[in-house]
């Protein structure tokens, strides 16, 4: 039928229509070699003139006159420094004319990104984060307004995907189905903490945890953007993380959720934590003789910064309730010969209503677990926001572990292990004004020091001074109670405290002449652990019929009388 009426056509018509369409042709490839090209070569040099440490690649550019557009194809972003891979790719961005705003009399435009890749191995990522030049000077927000000659008031970026990869054999830092809209960024300027622009982005992090942001901007905010946004994260996978801290630690396993609220800007910035949860985490601290010097560069930066920002109304940190269950923590130190793990596992924490605001009142800790695998542990402290110092309280207590589990800790240490034995540790401490005080106290039970079969391998020499160790602890021990303690006070300024050697050998000493007496009482709950631990001796003795996690302490003075003496120590009011 259209054969037919094809042949039915006035010839002349037939002409008119095939000479527009051949006109319609060579007007595309006129305006594709002489509109399109041209103006993606000028993109393109504006771009990357702009740009420092950067440069921009566009494989076509597309007028779109009925829509007042621009679309540019293909383009991919390099870092000059590291060129290879690509740092990221867009296959299409369309500027143009923001519609919806020309009802309110303002002339501005509108991006959409669609489909953009970011991609980072180890060496660009490492670049990034040491290039000294601020993002903000980089020209990136110059660079785009080089694409379309009206201000930008609204960016859309569809499916995006983002990728850090560390290197082998670690996984790839992923997020997937990234999606962003920020509108209304070309409002006027704004007062002090007012975000007239909207934001939202959601995404896939790390393959099944997901991520939302709900909030607002202020992008013209001096000397830069502010935000404050609530942020959710759920089901995010911690393994992941172990690429980005391998040089520090590994996290094998374990999950993170949680929600709060995020504000930054020139003048304020706040964290605001209301739910965290770590389930399940199973994590190592690494310490070795590669990085040994750059943690305690950034311990000494995490204190003065603690101290900056303690109850500065500039900077405002909380978190009303954070969790970790199910946990498995450990320190692995591989400068040590050998290198010894001490470690927890079963760990439950919960950190409650913890601020850096003084008006804020005070927070607290209390976490329990199984040390070593045998001992359990706990820990309670309590934290109290002060001006430009740390103060806090903290009691720790570790029972009835099997000693023979720390024999790696006592070669590196001490240079002997043992083949029986249990230990016990207590310990207050309160740090205030830069200050410590409170005291450690150490319990050690049914050592055993040197095996014939067990040291049968070793150097002569070393069997000798294991035997003396033995015996050193044989003559310590409290001829009652069959176990060595001792109670050392702890003071003096927060980076050298000072627990006397001499006093905690001493006071061992002490323990194997001092005659205990049971007693049901524990350490007491942290308070305020400033009191000194009095100069008396101190021993701890063990019922035989009670449970070996029951320990339990007593002090008695050395003008003590005789028949006190006989009646064993009695706990004095206010000592431990």
């Amino acid at each position: 039928m259209g054969r037919g009426a094809a042949s039915r056509m006035p010839r002349w018509l037939l002409w008119v229509l095939g000479t527009l369409a051949a006109i319609v042709a060579v007007l595309t490839i006129v305006f594709m070699f002489f509109v399109d090209e041209p103006l993606r070569q000028r993109i393109e040099a504006n771009m990357n003139a702009q740009l420092k440490g950067y440069t921009v690649h566009i494989g076509r550019a597309h007028l779109d006159p009925l829509g007042l557009a621009v679309v540019l194809k293909d383009w991919s972003i390099i870092e000059d420094a590291n060129p290879k891979p690509p740092l990221g790719n867009v296959p299409k961005l369309r500027a143009s004319v923001q519609w919806m705003a020309l009802l309110h009399g303002r002339l501005v435009a509108d991006f959409r990104i669609d489909n953009p890749t970011l991609h980072l191995d180890e060496k660009q990522g490492e670049h990034e984060m040491k290039d000294p030049t601020p993002v903000k000077q980089r020209g990136w927000q110059e660079a785009f307004e080089q694409i379309y000659p009206l201000k930008i008031n609204e960016i859309k970026v569809n499916e995006g995907d983002i990728t850090y990869a560390p290197g082998t054999p670690f996984k790839p830092l992923h997020m997937t189905h990234v999606n962003v809209i920020a509108a209304n960024i070309r409002n006027v300027h704004s007062r002090d903490r007012e975000y007239p622009s909207t934001l939202h982005v959601d995404a896939f992090v790390f393959d099944r945890g997901t991520l939302r942001i709900d909030g607002h901007a202020d992008f013209l905010a001096e000397p830069y953007a502010g935000l404050q946004t609530d942020v959710a994260l759920t089901d995010l996978p911690l393994d992941y993380l172990t690429g980005v801290i391998k040089d520090y630690g590994a996290i094998r396993k374990g999950t993170f959720s949680g929600y709060g609220a995020i504000e930054y800007a020139p003048k304020i910035k706040r964290v605001d934590l209301q739910d965290i949860t770590i389930t399940g985490a199973d994590a190592d601290y690494i310490l070795t003789r590669e990085n040994q010097a750059q943690q305690e560069q950034i311990r000494q930066q995490t204190v003065r910064a603690a101290k900056e920002t303690s109850n500065d109304p500039g900077v405002q940190l909380r978190a009303k309730r954070v969790r970790m269950t199910r946990g498995a923590l450990a320190m692995l130190d591989k400068t040590a010969n050998p290198n010894y793990r001490v470690f927890l596992t079963d760990v439950d924490l919960t950190v409650q209503n913890f601020s850096n605001q003084k008006n804020e009142g005070y927070g607290t800790a209390d976490a329990s677990g199984t040390f070593m695998g045998s001992g359990p542990a706990t820990l309670h402290a309590v934290f109290h926001p002060e001006t430009k110092s740390p103060n806090f309280d903290v009691a720790v207590r570790i029972e009835d572990t099997d000693l023979t589990t720390m024999n790696d800790l006592l070669r590196a240490k001490a240079n002997f292990d043992v083949t029986a034995g249990k230990f016990a540790f207590y310990s207050e401490l309160g740090v205030k004004n830069n200050n410590v005080t409170g005291y450690v106290k150490p319990l050690f039970h049914d050592v055993k020091v040197y095996d014939r079969n067990q040291d049968r391998e070793k150097p002569l020499l070393h069997q000798v001074y294991e035997g003396v160790v033995g015996g050193i602890a044989k003559l310590l021990e409290n001829p009652r109670t069959e176990e060595v303690a001792t109670k050392a006070s702890v003071s003096g300024p927060i980076e050298n405290p000072n627990a006397s050697t001499w006093q905690i050998v001493v006071r061992h000493r002490r323990a194997a002449t001092c005659n205990g007496s049971p007693s049901s009482s524990s350490i007491p709950s942290t308070s305020r652990a400033t009191r000194s631990p009095s100069t008396t001796c101190t021993c701890v003795r063990r019922s035989a019929r009670a449970s070996r996690s029951a320990a339990t302490a007593c002090s008695s003075s050395s003008t003590a009388t005789s028949r006190s003496r006989r009646r064993g120590c009695r706990r004095r009011s206010g000592s431990t």
